[in-house]
């Protein structure tokens, strides 16, 4: 987006007349969509980068040494591009050949140039941005950071909401066993395994608490193709495959249980010296007295029948554990447990 920007920009103020016709490529129609087309191709690069090896290569960095080291990364990769691809646009301009030496010479003299300078100067303040963007979104949350800037709870605002309170099993037996900075080790190495499986499932995570972690969906989200289920069984899926590493390093068998519910709640922004955006409402309170019961009912993932009716048919099994009366609340809630329909016919061909 900053690179059409910035084409479009720079068409405004020169209007379209190339003032250094000897380093600087014209903006002509083919140029224009060649670049367009680039900004593309470099996007997609970035983001693969990002998302599939940067952010895990310096997860245990700190924010400084992270930001530093992207900036570097980032910007050697710029310059490679600007390189490989100035040439074809000067090519473009002009309608030579790749072939001819014009479009190289024309390379080295830019290389040189004042507008070289000019261009990683605007690289480097964009590339700035965009880690700055990055880090603080990563630590509040993307959506809490978007919603912070666009004030969208700003008033308190009622909405319906899904969520799921998923607890470590004997996490106080694991933590007295491995001390609290092993054990903070721990935590931190279980929550990034389950960032995959939230970020796929279009939740939010509303809190982590202790061994407790809290994700929302907006109903729409969450429902469609039973994305709050799936969030699950894909956690569950991920911690297995780490299995071994994790006792290796460890000692423990890592496993959870969790609850899932539906309902109204008031979200806006509280507190004086840290602001946060806070949900507020019985549904938050229901859902974490499932999720205690899971033990007791024997069952990894407790359901309220109020989600449930929400729900696709899928491939999920539901069996219903009977109206239970949840403590604090005068009413009783049917409560389903929920299994993988291919597991069930696994275990029935045992």
């Amino acid at each position: 987006m900053s690179g059409w920007i910035t084409d479009i920009t720079e068409l405004g103020v020169t209007r379209n007349q190339n003032l250094n016709p000897d380093t600087d490529i014209s903006l002509t129609i083919p140029v224009l969509i060649f670049a367009s087309l680039a900004n593309i191709l470099v996007g997609l690069i970035v983001g693969v980068l990002e998302v599939v090896y940067l952010e895990k290569r310096f997860s245990n960095r700190k924010l400084s040494a992270k930001f530093f080291y992207k900036f570097l990364i980032y910007l050697a990769l710029f310059i490679v591009i600007i390189v490989v691809l100035f040439p074809v646009a000067s090519a473009l301009e002009t309608g030579t050949s790749l072939l001819e030496a014009d479009p190289w010479q024309k390379l080295g003299r830019f290389l040189i140039s004042i507008s070289f300078l000019t261009t990683l100067f605007h690289l480097a303040v964009r590339l700035m941005v965009c880690l700055i963007y990055s880090a603080i979104s990563e630590n509040l949350g993307h959506h809490v950071f978007l919603n912070f800037f666009s004030g969208k709870y700003h008033q308190p605002k009622i909405e319906k909401r899904i969520f799921m309170f998923l607890d470590m099993k004997s996490s106080t037996t694991i933590a007295e066993k491995l001390g609290h900075i092993k054990y903070f080790k721990l935590l931190d190495t279980y929550y990034n395994i389950m960032s995959d499986p939230i970020i796929n499932s279009f939740g939010e995570v509303y809190q982590y608490i202790g061994d407790e972690i809290v994700i929302s969906w907006k109903p729409g989200e969450g429902v469609n193709q039973a994305n709050c289920l799936r969030c699950f069984f894909d956690i569950r899926d991920h911690l297995n495959e780490q299995k071994e590493a994790l006792f290796h390093e460890f000692g423990f068998e890592i496993g959870f249980k969790a609850g899932i519910h539906f309902g109204e709640v008031t979200i806006g922004e509280i507190g004086a010296l840290k602001r946060e955006i806070v949900f507020t409402g019985d549904v938050l309170n229901t859902t974490a007295r499932i999720q205690s019961l899971c033990k007791e009912l024997k069952s990894d993932l407790l359901i309220s029948g109020a989600i449930k009716e929400l729900l696709p048919h899928s491939d999920y099994q539901y069996s219903s554990k009977g109206e239970i009366e949840l403590k604090g609340r005068n009413k009783k809630e049917e409560l389903f447990s929920v299994t993988l329909e291919k597991e069930l016919t696994i275990s029935d061909n045992m």
